[in-house]
């Protein structure tokens, strides 16, 4: 098991505040209101009343009522003080009892990162472990399930598992919680996922993909201001999050959105990608192409793997560096159509290979600015990725706290404090 690494705070989004949410039950009214207080303290948005009076947009009394009920139920905590200007008594600060935990899983095409979070956001545990998602969703399953119910046992402590999140390298329903025809993840297409880990874990499941993962945990590391964000992993297939400029993730109308790894390049080499077309940027810029080419340009060499290609790179080898520059012009060119398209204030490449070397950012960024005009490049800040590794598990955090927190969620947290 890896040492913990702590996360850094994350912001979290609130539900439109009662006042502008219409003629409403009034139990779903209180709802609302136990949510957004609970949300904005979790985020460190707001930590006194005299703060979620300003950022819940709420009245004096209300914010009082709904603070007092969500401390006597042990979902909010006093957490010192906090001093006031002029000679004002110091306000309390609140802060959200860590009282229950998010497991994430965090699945890519070779390897898994799992985590248990509490609901403050501290990471306790978090490990990798090897799996190849060609061997079929029971096998990989059942390796996540094992190894995540040994790390939430290695964490002190009884308080239970409020949510889990996985993320996986393919298409996905999440109001079915079903992988959709991921084309490296034979024997999943239509696998009940969050239907087999809810009956495991006994608390609701959310199912994402890996790439939105990283995306949503990316932009809530991040100040507010540099979504929308556009987030593409180059590893053993190309794939992209979409991050709106409220912070939310985009899904589209079936949940497609983002799927860039599929886009025909120009220029590209006529390679047969893994879904059945000519020239997708996966199959010609994707690490697993580079490794293959890697392998075709050393006579007699093993084939290589995407281990292979990021130790080479890192090492500054002349031929890997070569393959990545060349596939850094080409993942360019479809980034440079994406932000002429979607305008976003950031894009962040992540990765394996791009944490190896900046060679890949490089690549991509004098692409970028050369073909996109200057007006969608004006302000854009294209970067590496911040959180690394963890950001997938930032995501599901995120992900698994607002479920928690939700207008639906709230009332069985407050019921089981």
């Amino acid at each position: 098991m890896l040492e913990p690494s702590p996360l850094p705070l994350l912001r979290l989004s609130a539900p439109v505040p009662p006042a502008a949410s219409g003629r409403i039950d009034s139990a779903v009214n209180r709802a609302i209101t136990l949510s957004t207080l609970a949300r904005l303290v979790a985020s460190g948005a707001a930590v006194s009343k005299a703060d979620l009076v300003s950022a819940a947009g709420l009245a004096r009394t209300t914010v009082s009522t709904g603070v007092d009920e969500l401390v006597a139920n042990g979902v909010l905590g006093l957490d010192g003080v906090r001093p006031t200007p002029g000679r004002g008594r110091p306000a309390d600060r609140l802060a959200l009892c860590p009282g229950g935990f998010i497991l994430v899983a965090d699945l890519g095409a070779h390897g898994a990162h799992l985590a248990v979070v509490d609901l403050s956001q501290r990471l306790h545990a978090h490990t990798h472990v090897d799996i190849d998602v060609a061997d079929g969703p029971d096998t990989v399953l059942g390796a996540v399930e094992s190894e995540l119910t040994a790390l939430r046992k290695s964490v002190p402590g009884r308080d239970p598992v409020r949510a889990a999140v996985i993320g996986v390298p393919g298409p996905v329903d999440g109001r079915r919680g079903i992988p959709v025809r991921p084309p490296i993840m034979p024997g999943w297409h239509g696998y009940p996922v969050t239907t087999r880990l809810r009956r495991s874990f006994g608390c609701p499941v959310l199912l994402e993909n890996d790439v939105n993962l990283r995306a949503l945990g990316e932009a809530r590391a991040l100040p507010a201001d540099q979504a929308p964000l556009l987030f593409v992993k180059v590893g053993t297939g190309i794939g992209g999050g979409l991050i709106t400029s409220a912070g939310v993730l985009h899904h589209g109308a079936d949940g497609a959105a983002g799927d860039i790894g599929h886009i025909r390049v120009r220029g590209a080499p006529d390679v047969r990608c893994v879904c059945g077309n000519i020239g997708c940027i996966e199959a010609v810029a994707s690490a697993s192409a580079v490794a293959r080419r890697l392998s075709s340009a050393v006579p007699g060499a093993e084939v290589a793997t995407i281990n292979d290609v990021r130790a080479l790179v890192s090492r500054g080898d002349p031929t890997a560096v070569g393959l990545i520059r060349e596939a850094a012009a080409l993942i360019g060119e479809v980034v440079a159509t994406l932000v002429h398209f979607y305008n976003p204030a950031r894009v962040t490449i992540g990765g394996s290979v791009a944490a190896a070397s900046d060679e890949l950012l490089a690549g991509i960024r004098a692409v970028v600015y050369q073909r996109a005009l200057p007006l969608a490049t004006r302000n854009l800040v294209l970067a590496n990725s911040v959180l690394g590794e963890y950001a997938g598990v930032a995501g599901g955090t995120v992900l698994g706290i607002e479920q928690v927190l939700s207008v639906d969620g709230i009332g069985v947290l407050m019921a089981r404090a």
